[in-house]
């Protein structure tokens, strides 16, 4: 089975491609600020899922997905800040922030599940 298979990578896949369609209109100022955070974080986030399960290993899938965790949780930061400093009005601001505690919690799902099973 391929990591593309996995639910979790198809949801992050998407949550990347929101993150770039959201960030499309920030200020051209912001190209090498918040426009390229948030999107470098959101791709980080499918990357390592990709990777460490191509690692075949349970112990290193679940460490990449705690690194996947982090760079949620970076987004996440990033999103609010973007917003409170006025790069983006809330219609646009809250289906992404929501995608992401979203992802959150489907990655900790994910990762009490491995507790106790193993990779098919």
């Amino acid at each position: 089975m391929s990591y593309k298979n996995q639910f979790i990578w198809q949801r992050s896949v998407q949550m990347a491609i929101n993150c770039y369609n959201f960030t499309k209109n920030f200020p051209p100022s912001e190209i090498y600020g918040l426009t390229s955070q948030i999107r470098r974080s959101a791709v980080s986030v499918a990357s390592n899922i990709a990777e460490g399960y191509g690692r075949q290993s349970k112990d290193e899938y679940i460490k990449f997905l705690h690194i996947s965790l982090g760079s949620l949780r970076e987004l996440d930061t990033q999103l609010i800040i973007a917003r409170e400093v006025g790069l983006t009005d809330k219609s646009l601001f809250v289906p992404v922030i929501n995608e992401v505690e979203e992802m959150q919690g489907i990655m900790v799902s994910t990762l009490n599940k491995l507790k106790t099973k193993t990779i098919n």
